[in-house]
């Protein structure tokens, strides 16, 4: 009996002490390399914005955020690694619609969902812009519609992967237009692009940061941006809207999450970090000049606009514009 209370004793103070020991952990938060998993290969925005972003975190918090590129299943495979790793701040997700919301919502079985992650900061987005082979003989969203029309089924679009931000964005096209093409799903944007170049495949959604080197080279052309209003970085590219077509307006957005129950010390730590990154006149230029509308926030605002894009989806998954597969 007396070993029997001396171990409810000694669990008591216990869970006394662990929070204290959380706190002291965040407090020195972090004392080694960070791990951030990006869920597509390198050379595509996402990795240009967190390596932009983990050099400046690296100075401000003294230990060396490191870029991981684990692709594969539309995100699924990188973020599935944060997602069951300890909640210690050591092992983060640079979010995007792929592996967050679209990859696990179309999945047909996911290993984790929105809830397995703990919101830490949305850095912002940017518009998607819709790249050709130069061979392709339209030069503009009408001619590119009268071409795919013209030859139903005969035209490859690619994608960075089945559920990624470039997928939703054909799927939205097709849905607005009626359009009939061969979707190319890859592990990336990069080898996507690649094939473009080599006119394995016509056509796909990209941005321009992942594209700009080899627009300025006449390797690729922009025949449309897919948002509401006009690229800053592509003023002279007209919008699908101005060409009547509506309902096929596609952006991939930016962000970094923590596994659920990481210590909210260390949420705060990591956004505050990061919203004073974003703010530098060097990271703000950089960002603007690759089109990227910054954002920043509160990890509860982010959570929040996460879970808006989730309900969107859900809705175009049930009206059949984009298929569950």
């Amino acid at each position: 009996m007396k070993r029997f209370k001396k171990s409810l004793v000694f669990a008591f103070i216990g869970l006394i002490a662990l929070p204290v020991f959380a706190q002291n952990a965040a407090k020195d938060y972090p004392t080694k390399s960070v791990r951030w998993i990006v869920t597509f290969t390198p050379g595509a925005s996402n990795d240009f914005v967190a390596r932009l972003m983990a050099g400046k975190l690296s100075e401000l918090l003294g230990q060396q955020f490191i870029v991981d590129n684990r692709g594969g299943a539309g995100g699924l495979i990188g973020a599935e690694t944060v997602a069951i790793a300890q909640p210690d701040g050591y092992t983060l997700l640079f979010t995007n619609p792929a592996p967050n919301i679209n990859a696990p919502l179309m999945a047909a079985k996911a290993p984790y969902s929105l809830d397995d992650f703990s919101p830490i900061i949305y850095f912002g987005f940017t518009p998607l812009i819709i790249a050709a082979h130069p061979s392709f003989p339209a030069k503009n969203p009408k001619e590119l519609i009268a071409s795919l029309k013209a030859n139903p089924g005969k035209y490859t679009w690619g994608s960075s992967g089945n559920g990624s931000s470039l997928h939703i964005g054909l799927a939205l096209f097709q849905g607005a237009t009626g359009v009939n093409v061969i979707h190319v799903p890859y592990k990336g944007t990069a080898p996507a692009l690649l094939d473009l170049v080599s006119g394995q495949i016509q056509l796909m959604h990209t941005t321009k940061v992942s594209s700009d080197g080899q627009v300025k080279s006449g390797r690729v052309k922009i025949l449309a941006v897919a948002s509401a209003k006009r690229s800053q970085g592509l003023p002279d590219v007209p919008t699908l809207s101005e060409y009547g077509i509506k309902d096929a307006e596609a952006v991939t957005w930016f962000g970094m999450a923590a596994p659920a129950k990481t210590p909210r010390a260390i949420i705060d730590k990591l956004n505050a970090a990061s919203n004073k990154v974003l703010a530098m006149p060097d990271i703000k230029k950089r960002l603007e000049e690759n089109d990227v509308d910054i954002q920043g926030g509160t990890p509860e605002e982010f959570g929040r606009f996460m879970k808006k894009e989730a309900e969107r989806l859900n809705q175009l998954i049930k009206a059949g514009v984009i298929k569950k597969g």
